[in-house]
């Protein structure tokens, strides 16, 4: 578990009630690494206006010496080319800053994303949630709109300096606690919940298991959702437990704590070539996987449609690039609905999916873990209906489920779903697969399966999440963290 440092430039700035964990920059450059250290934490108060100053070195040191610090060097380097450039805005006028405009500062202190004017503060945590620093300043434009800088400790007033020492205390004791008193655990990990989502990834049964089998292997995991992931450098490990998108929070944390060193899943490169289904067609045909016989469409024009009928005929599937639980996918019966149906798609997006249409009972899904198949389902379609998930007009349905050894299921799909996830990376995927005929065709790779209490679970039990928290902790390892 870790501990936390706070690093402040000189002792002029060290408080009369400064306990050991604070030290002054040369103390820092002089005293650390320590042989035996545990993975340590770093608030870095140090002024960082300049390049190659003591508040820049401070967190290029402490990334050396595998410290985690707040502000990074991407940070530090985030706000100062923003200050360089003209009109380096936090925010455009709008909703989002439209409070901010009847306050009667024009500037404000953001001490730990917190501000003691409430008119300033939604817009403050949106500044620390993008640039994560101790000390932030805003300034409101006369359009409205609101820059943003970097803030000094060592310039603070002492009335300013005692907000910043309780944001401080608020934000270590809530944010970076200190560690249980249970030893063994030696990682931590947050588990990005959803609490609004209506079909999430994993039930409520499911994440309790996850966390129980975390603990197993030395993880302390808990839930979190976007509000509370700042900074997320306080973590360890990064589990993503919601329905992922490119142009959405989950993609966005994701890259973040990668950036930070953390062990992820979903890792950003495979939500970015799952959640499109037009990366996967293509990486499919080059790579020989096994698939439908699919068109990208660029245009509803009469060639298109003539092109479409030759090669896949009635009826055809079409599909938007992004989409998930059977959302953007439609059967097209003939011409006419066909140039509707793709005249509608794009208008939504440049590209579009045809597919050649198979009907069967079922399809495969295979959880693929580090390159192994680890569980397998049959997913059966929506009574009446042609897919899985049926989006009624007044409610959804979906149909039922086996869950099988992985050994039972037919090599044929096992082959394909190995092949398909290569391609992929080496994460925690669900490939979904057609089988008919004795052919196998894959439908497409899912970067953050379903794993629900009582389903995919079905055959392996706790065993399940002990293989995921295993592979967790194999990385953890690896990349040399705790």
């Amino acid at each position: 578990m870790r501990k936390t440092l706070i690093v402040v430039d000189d002792e002029s700035c060290l408080p009369a009630d400064a306990g050991e964990h604070w030290l002054t920059f040369q103390a820092y450059l002089e005293d650390y690494p320590r042989a035996g250290e545990p993975p340590t934490r770093l608030i870095n108060l140090c002024d960082t206006a300049q390049y190659l100053s003591r508040g820049y070195y401070c967190s290029l040191l402490a990334e050396a010496r595998q410290h985690a610090a707040l502000p990074s060097v991407e940070t530090i380097n985030d706000l100062r080319q923003r200050e360089d450039e003209p009109g380096p805005l936090l925010l455009p006028a709008g909703k989002d800053t439209r409070q901010v405009s009847e306050a009667p500062a024009e500037t404000a202190l953001v001490f730990f994303g917190q501000c003691s004017d409430a008119a300033w503060q939604g817009v403050a945590r949106q500044a620390f949630r993008r640039y994560p620093a101790p000390i932030l300043i805003l300034q409101r434009e006369n359009s409205g709109a609101v820059r943003i800088g970097r803030g000094s400790f060592a310039n603070l007033e002492n009335e300013e300096r005692g907000q910043c020492l309780v944001a401080l205390e608020r934000f270590t004791s809530r944010v970076w606690r200190a560690p249980p008193a249970d030893k063994r655990l030696r990682w931590e990990m947050a588990i990005l919940t959803d609490p609004g989502e209506s079909s999430p990834p994993s039930d409520a049964g499911a994440l309790r298991r996850f966390i129980a089998a975390a603990a197993a292997v030395g993880i302390r995991a808990e839930t979190i959702s976007h509000d509370q992931a700042d900074p997320i450098s306080r973590y360890d490990a990064l589990f993503i437990r919601e329905t992922t998108a490119i142009d959405h929070a989950s993609y966005r944390l994701s890259r973040r704590a990668e950036r930070e060193g953390l062990v992820v899943m979903d890792d950003p490169r495979s939500i970015l070539r799952c959640c499109n289904k037009i990366f996967l067609h293509d990486a499919f045909s080059y790579q020989g996987v096994p698939a439908l016989p699919t068109l990208v469409v660029g245009a509803a024009t009469e060639s298109e449609l003539d092109r479409i009928e030759a090669a896949l005929g009635y009826p055809v599937v079409l599909k938007l690039p992004e989409g998930s639980f059977s959302r953007g996918v439609f059967r097209i019966h003939d011409r006419p609905e066909l140039r509707q149906r793709l005249g509608e798609l794009l208008e939504e997006t440049t590209l579009v999916l045809a597919q050649a249409y198979c009907f069967t009972a079922f399809d495969w899904r295979i959880g693929m873990l580090a390159g192994r198949p680890i569980y397998a389902c049959r997913y059966h379609m929506a009574r009446n209906h042609w897919q899985i998930y049926h989006h009624g007009r007044r409610r959804d349905s979906s149909g039922g489920f086996d869950t099988l050894p992985t050994f039972e299921a037919p090599p044929k799909v096992l082959q394909a779903a190995t092949r398909a996830a290569a391609v992929v990376g080496d994460g925690l995927y669900g490939v979904d697969l057609k089988e008919r005929d004795g052919q196998v065709y894959v439908i497409e790779v899912n970067d953050n399966p379903s794993i629900e209490r009582g389903v995919e679970d079905r055959y392996l039990g706790d065993e399940l999440y002990a293989l995921i928290m295993a592979e967790f902790a194999r990385r953890l390892e690896l990349r040399g963290r705790g």
